[in-house]
Order: structure tokens, then sequence, then C-alpha cells
């Protein structure tokens, strides 16, 4: 019984944000309905349906759309939802009838849910692109790295997630709050792009001030600063310092027999590369779960750097619950947490016109029209 419990989204199959934003939504009770093509799309990465992570807690219609029939189902589910989600190019949906003027004739209260790379207008938006790319534009991927060397791509956890499916989220349940009073619909446009320009804001901040410059590798968070970086220690892993502030400086100092040494100011930056390598030298002496059993709940600012299959099994991420296994695939548990109406994974991921049939007619289709729907070919 998360929060969203009794909100109806159709969700346009697609890669990165579109369902990831549907599993968020999906996780906090929103009923969600896929919608698959009924033929393979030969988009992103083909991944297994059990270890698919983002197509959790949801169920899936194979329709194919561009049959009539087809188009005319998607709409009967539309004009009982509350939502839609769809990462298509710039013009798409309109295309196949199924743009916002056409979906509010049917249901003026939709909420017409669209994320893209570059947005829905401007001399890119029909451009293909990859969040690297979309990141690019922003002036984050330039700040990545370290000194000296090319920028390096962050996953693609800023432009996919973080610009895209987080805010194309927010973006649906502010609508969907402002639907209640006024009754309407209304386009949410999620640029990647604008997403993860937003995200900088409190980097842009800290530049106009003059705080920091613009080459990589110098600068407080951008592993310039000895305080804030990644450490190699004496069995080949690493750990993470974050001894931003003075007073946890000078913890850190302390905790590693360094406060009485004739080292310069915390803030001396010219000097900022000196103490790294002091501090490199250090960290090697050690391994890396000596230094947690050092460092570890201080207030150093301390985390081991751990790997894919470390991550579940450390003692914090355990008693938290931050990850969950289902059918044998481990995966992050939901995330926010709510006290009274909790998340939850519904269910396992979909394959691809799994639930056609249930969900047509939990949706409100007769047997009929399903079978009709069948021999026209407009579903799976």
């Amino acid at each position: 019984m998360g929060p969203l419990t009794g909100v109806k989204i159709v969700e346009f199959g697609g890669i990165g944000p579109p369902p990831m934003c549907a599993m968020l939504l999906a996780d906090m009770g929103a009923d969600i309905l896929r919608i698959d093509r009924t033929q393979p799309s030969g988009l992103g990465i083909p991944v297994p349906t059990r270890f698919s992570i983002m197509d959790r807690s949801r169920r899936s219609v194979a329709i194919n759309l561009k049959k009539p029939e087809g188009i005319e189902a998607v709409l009967r589910l539309l004009a009982q939802a509350d939502a839609l989600i769809e990462g298509f190019r710039p013009g798409v949906m309109e295309r196949l009838g199924l743009g916002p003027e056409v979906c509010w004739s049917r249901n003026p209260r939709l909420i017409f849910g669209r994320v893209t790379g570059w947005g829905q207008t401007g001399p890119l938006a029909h451009a293909a692109g990859h969040d690297i790319n979309y990141i690019a534009l922003t002036g984050a991927v330039n700040a990545i790295g370290r000194r000296g060397q090319p920028p390096t791509p962050p996953l693609n956890l800023v432009g996919d997630f973080g610009g895209g499916a987080l805010y194309l989220a927010l973006g649906i349940v502010a609508a969907l709050y402002e639907a209640k009073n006024s009754g309407q619909g209304q386009v949410v446009d999620a640029a990647m792009v604008e997403g993860a320009a937003s995200l900088m804001s409190s980097i842009y901040g800290v530049y106009a001030a003059g705080l920091i410059n613009d080459r990589r590798g110098e600068n407080l968070v951008d592993s310039g600063s000895h305080f804030y970086d990644v450490y190699e220690t004496a069995d080949g892993k690493f750990i993470s310092i974050a001894a931003i502030e003075a007073k946890f400086y000078a913890e850190l100092l302390q905790r590693l027999g360094l406060e009485h040494e004739h080292l310069p100011e915390q803030m001396d930056r010219e000097r900022w590369p000196e103490v790294s390598e002091r501090f490199a030298k250090l960290f090697r002496t050690k391994t890396r779960e000596e230094w947690c059993e050092m460092l570890e709940g201080t207030d150093v600012c301390f985390a081991p750097v751990l790997s894919y299959d470390e991550a579940p099994h450390h003692p914090h991420n355990q008693e938290r619950g931050v990850f969950v296994e289902v059918q044998g695939v481990m995966q992050p548990a939901p995330a926010p947490r709510f006290s009274r109406t909790p998340s939850q994974i519904q269910r396992p991921p979909a394959a691809d016109g799994e639930h056609t049939e249930e969900g047509l007619l939990d949706w409100g289709f007769s047997r009929e029209e399903v079978d009709s729907l069948r021999k026209t070919g407009a579903i799976q």
C-alpha cells in the first residue's frame, strides 16, 4: 500500500529513463501497464527478463501500434489512466495518433509524461544520443576526471537516471497533484540535458563565485584535494575520504597520527598534490579492512569503496535493507522510505507481453474484445 496506490499509469516500453521512472512509481504503489512492441525494438542492450530490474513491479501488454485496433485499445487504456510515460523522439506519439490533444479528448485529466535527451524542441531535438552526449552539453562531463586526464564518463547515472528518470517522476507527481485542483492534464517535458544541468546548480554557483576553476582534478570535490579522494590500500583495494570541514579534517589528521606533523594548511591549494602523495603512501601501509577498523563510523567522513558483490553485504546496508534479493537476483530496494505507506516490489520483471490478456481484462476489456484484438493482430 505505497503512497501512489490507486494511481493508474500507462508506460510505453523504452530504454533508460522511462523504465526507471516507471519502476520508481510502481514501487510506490502505482498500477502501471507497460505497453511493449509485438516485435523486438532492437534498442538498448538485451538483458534476460529476470535480470531486467528496472522492469519490476508492473505488468506488460504487447500491442501492435501499427494496427488501428491497437491504437484504439491504447486510447481506451489512457481514458482510464492518470498519467502516461513515453520516451520516443519528438513527434512519434503524434504520428501514431497518440499525441496529447488526442489523448485529452478521451481523458482531459491525463498527465502526459515525456522524456527525451534534448527536449521536445530545439535544434538537436530530433538527433539520436545517449547519456554521455546529453551531460556533455551541460559542463558535467568536462568537470569529471583527474588532472591531466580526459573526462571520465560517470556511468549513465547523471543523464538517464538523475537528469531524466528522477525529474520525470517528480514532474509527473507534481502534475498529478495540480490536476486534483484544476481537473486538467498537462505535458511534462523532461529533458536529460535540462535535468543534468539542474543537478549542476550548486557547481555553477561556486564557479560563479570564483571558488572553483574549470580545470579537472584541481578543485575541492573533483579529486583535486587530498582530503576528498579515493586511496589505494595495501591489498589493492580502495577507501574514500571526504574530510572537508575543518573539524573533520582535524580528526582525520589525529587518527592518522599526523596532527603534530608540519603539514600545509588544509586549503593551501598549491600544496594539495604534495599532501595527496603523503596520504597515498600512508594509506598503502594498511589493508582496506584495517583502515575500516580504524576509521569507519568516525567523523573523518570515511567509507570503503565496495564492489557490486560486496555492497549488499556491508553491515550498514544489511541493517537498513538497502538491497533485496528477488528470485535469486540481488537488487536495490525501493527508495525513499515512507513511515505509513511503505513502498514495495510488487512483482518481478515482466517479459514483453507476459500479461497482455490479464492486463487488458483488469483494465476493463471484455473477453470477447481481447479475442477480437488477437484475431486482428493488434495484440500478441
